[in-house]
């Protein structure tokens, strides 16, 4: 679409030194770029899109709190066991195949796990041997190693950044609803005894108008999500 006209013939986004179309009309005709939506006009869509920011900023904080060395070294260097060790009395979610995938949890056991589990678990061992421990070390220590999650945390900080400095604010409820640790660190806030139940009250409270009343104002063309 660029080549064989004239200089004065060719769209603006052609003389560009890497010719992206799509960037163009993004920019040029939806106002989309590097902080081109902090105006004052968009202040009700950030406060539309401040609940899931904050929740997707807690997750990332809670995860870096516990282990700031993965997280600042990409996931190349695992915490120290000490850390690991203490970090198994925490609440966590457990994913399909009895993986331990989320945040820490408290010690549960195996005991009722049947033969077709057991047998599962040796024939993926060496696939899962980050994830999911040995019965012996889990014996010895019953945590998990964080590595796993490095590549979820970076993504949803990725996401996060992009939400709000460059995308239309008020898509990021939908955007980053997509991202795993949302969900693993909602359920560890309403499953902590440790923590108020009112924040899993408000999550809960959240979710029901997200459903609700996201729907009846999306399909009238509102900006809810």
């Amino acid at each position: 679409m660029c080549v064989g006209g004239t200089s004065d013939e060719m769209r603006p986004w052609c003389k560009a030194r890497l010719p992206l179309l799509y960037n163009y009309i993004q920019s040029r005709y939806w106002g989309v770029g590097f902080l081109k939506y902090f105006q004052v006009k968009q202040i009700p869509n950030f406060v539309l899109a401040s609940p899931i920011l904050s929740l997707a900023l807690c997750t990332i904080i809670h995860y870096v709190k516990l282990w700031p060395e993965v997280f600042v070294s990409l996931g190349f260097r695992e915490s120290s066991p000490n850390k690991e060790s203490a970090a198994s009395s925490m609440p966590l979610g457990r994913s399909a195949g009895s993986k331990s995938v989320g945040f820490p949890s408290e010690n549960r056991s195996d005991a009722g796990q049947g033969d077709s589990l057991r047998r599962r678990k040796l024939a993926v061992r060496e696939e899962n041997y980050v994830v999911q421990p040995s019965e012996d070390e889990a014996s010895e220590n019953p945590g998990f190693k964080p590595i796993i999650l490095v590549p979820f945390i970076l993504h949803l900080v990725f996401m996060v950044a992009t939400a709000f400095f460059v995308m239309h604010v008020q898509v990021s409820t939908r955007f980053l609803s997509a991202s795993p640790p949302l969900y693993w660190f909602g359920s560890y806030v309403m499953a902590s005894p440790r923590l108020s139940k009112r924040w899993g009250y408000i999550i809960w409270t959240y979710c029901a108008a997200y459903i609700l009343l996201g729907s009846l104002l999306f399909s009238n063309f509102y900006p809810f999500t």
